[in-house]
């Protein structure tokens, strides 16, 4: 049997090589997805009959895992990875998650080659995510909040029942958000603008840092970092939907610049409307207070009583309902507080504003001004 090989014997070759790859890659990165909530008894034995399976997919899946910020949680997985001379069954030691780490950082500082033309894993999942149609749905519940990093190094923070849905492709990266609020810093990528979608309006960012929230019948869009486009999503959208290609601002948007906000109007209008969607500087302070959900707390600068409790309920399922006096709606309301401490809320409107409450039930309490007021 000669050992000679044609070029077109190469390259199919090269293709199977990179083919079972890209299906290790998908496989690895479905199962990091479905870590965030707790797997079922068939779930894990299937992860780990497949982690078993070849050393190639114990690989790749730590470095999805380090990829994703995720390797927390691989902790809870350590009775499925094969046993070793670090490992004992059923027990991830801190020396081998210290070495599951350590071979981590090795594959990415040192570049692990395959036989895929020559592109370091790190590379080819990043090449991986963008060539493949990459989609995925990102969702927090009441109260909770979620950190992710994206395949091309951008990340994205979403606040309290947010949903979203995150479409990579070779030539376009596109978030469309469906309700809640994001902040997502961009990695810079000139060829490949990141856009958001969200309420017929295309936001749209090569390389910087934005928070968007979307309310009812309004969008509010703050720029903390480098400059943003906004347009309606018209024609631009749907070329990208069809032929899985950029989305092109550049005829069509305004500049929103760091340190300016602006409320746009929940609708499919192929204009915006200068004299109401207009662009205004915004102090540090106040940004400060309106992103101050990234860090589990919400700040109040003067806001109404009203006001106030309504943002609060946003991080809760207990809603309040204010009593009908003008002197309690009067209340201005400054001061931090963390998200969901109910009891903490209720002492300080106790004994801060004097305002008493009751419990309706598990779920809604009415608030009101002390008798002996």
């Amino acid at each position: 049997m000669s050992n000679i090989h044609s070029i077109d014997d190469q390259r199919q070759h090269r293709q199977d090589s990179l083919c079972i790859e890209e299906i290790r890659l998908d496989t690895a990165s479905e199962w990091v997805a479905k870590i965030d909530r707790e797997l079922t008894s068939k779930e894990r034995a299937s992860l780990g009959s497949w982690l078993k399976n070849s050393t190639e997919n114990l690989k790749v899946f730590i470095e999805v895992a380090q990829l994703w910020d995720k390797m927390n949680e691989l902790e809870l997985l350590a009775d499925l990875f094969p046993t070793g001379p670090a490992v004992t069954q059923g027990n991830l030691s801190k020396k081998w998650a210290s070495a599951l780490v350590a071979s981590v950082m090795l594959v990415l500082t040192a570049g692990i080659y395959f036989n895929s033309g020559g592109s370091s894993f790190f590379q080819q999942q990043q090449q991986s995510a963008s060539v493949n149609n990459q989609q995925q749905t990102l969702q927090t519940r009441i109260g909770e909040n979620s950190t992710v990093n994206l395949p091309d190094g951008s990340k994205i923070l979403l606040n309290t029942n947010t949903l979203a849905e995150i479409r990579y492709t070779r030539s376009a990266r596109i978030i469309d958000l469906k309700r809640g609020e994001i902040h997502i810093d961009v990695a810079h990528d000139k060829l490949r603008p990141l856009s958001v979608i969200v309420g017929g309006k295309i936001i749209q960012a090569v390389g910087t840092a934005f928070n968007v929230e979307v309310r009812n019948n309004s969008i509010e869009l703050i720029v903390t970092d480098g400059k943003v486009l906004v347009a309606p999503a018209g024609q631009e959208l749907m070329l990208s939907n069809v032929k899985n290609i950029a989305i092109d601002l550049s005829k069509s948007s305004i500049a929103i610049s760091k340190g300016e906000k602006i409320n746009l109007a929940v609708s499919s209008l192929q204009e915006l409307d200068p004299s109401e969607e207009k662009a205004v500087k915004v102090e540090p302070i106040e940004i400060a207070a309106s992103l101050s959900w990234r860090t589990g707390n919400l700040i109040f600068r003067g806001e109404s009583l009203t006001e106030t409790m309504a943002e609060i309920s946003r991080y809760s399922d207990v809603k309040f309902e204010l009593d009908d006096d003008a002197e309690l709606k009067k209340i201005r309301v400054a001061g931090m507080f963390r998200t969901g401490d109910i009891s903490g809320l209720l002492n300080v409107l106790e004994q801060n504003f004097n305002i008493q409450h009751d419990n309706i039930n598990k779920q809604k309490i009415f608030l009101r001004l002390s008798k002996s007021n």
